[in-house]
């Protein structure tokens, strides 16, 4: 019975953060639509989302597409630059690229985000800014939602064509084909569907490291161990999310 008993404690636990999650990112998308807005904390978060994951973004980017094609090359024994081009920008567009953007994002801005609004609640600011007729969710949540939405997509677009940009770099100059095939077959090879599915799933991984990173930060407690905690909650749960997401958007666009 002891044993039944915990099992149901963790499922009624379980679905009730759900439903405080759910609550919360619908009060946080309100105050994304519902004015007043704060551009200067928008720009100020599209900034620190977009330009200084970039290096990171572009650094995984660009070693993904390399190892793509050399084990590409490796796998299929003797491969053209059609084969290789295709593997390339299929894995790149599809998945990788964004599945890999939204992880480093949510390693370096998801904990960031719970960090930030976490030591503000512990030291009492979220409820001064209430004290000041400031609503949190509008001042905290919304503009790191809104920025995280809009940069997301960008910075996997950027993604796509730094991995690419790796594999064709190993296709020319470790296997020696021909640059100009190599680029045909790369735009013959770049599908409609993929990309935009791609930038889809971009736009959600931005929500989903928002929402994790604000709402972990905004219910840490417990001092400098709660943020701690908080910001370790806000990548693992912000991770798994992602690519629960990444498999039914897969799922919803290519299931046919």
């Amino acid at each position: 019975m002891g044993f039944l008993a915990s099992i149901g404690r963790g499922t009624i636990s379980t679905f009730a953060m759900i439903g405080q999650i759910a609550g919360f990112a619908g009060i946080g998308l309100y105050h994304c639509v519902r004015p007043p807005f704060y551009p200067r904390l928008i720009v100020q978060q599209m900034i620190e989302i977009g330009y200084y994951s970039l290096p990171v973004v572009g650094l995984t980017a660009i070693f993904t597409g390399a190892v793509l094609a050399l084990q590409s090359f490796s796998g299929f024994g003797f491969a053209g630059e059609a084969t290789i081009a295709n593997v390339v920008v299929w894995g790149i567009t599809r998945e990788l690229g964004p599945v890999l953007a939204g992880l480093m994002v949510a390693g370096r801005i998801g904990a960031a985000m719970a960090a930030e609004i976490g030591t503000m609640r512990v030291t009492e600011q979220i409820d001064a800014l209430t004290t000041l007729s400031t609503n949190p969710y509008k001042y905290l949540v919304a503009p790191r939602l809104i920025a995280a939405i809009a940069m997301l997509p960008l910075l996997v677009l950027v993604a796509d064509v730094i991995g690419v940009l790796g594999g064709f770099l190993v296709s020319i100059y470790d296997f020696g084909f021909n640059p100009t095939t190599y680029l045909k077959s790369t735009w013959d090879s770049l599908d409609g569907t993929g990309f935009i599915s791609g930038l889809v799933k971009a736009a959600v991984f931005g929500f989903l490291v928002a929402l994790m990173g604000t709402y972990h930060g905004y219910h840490s407690k417990g001092g400098a161990q709660g943020v701690g905690q908080a910001t370790t909650n806000a990548v693992v749960s912000a991770s798994i999310l992602l690519l629960l997401f990444n498999f039914i958007i897969t799922a919803v666009f290519f299931a046919s």
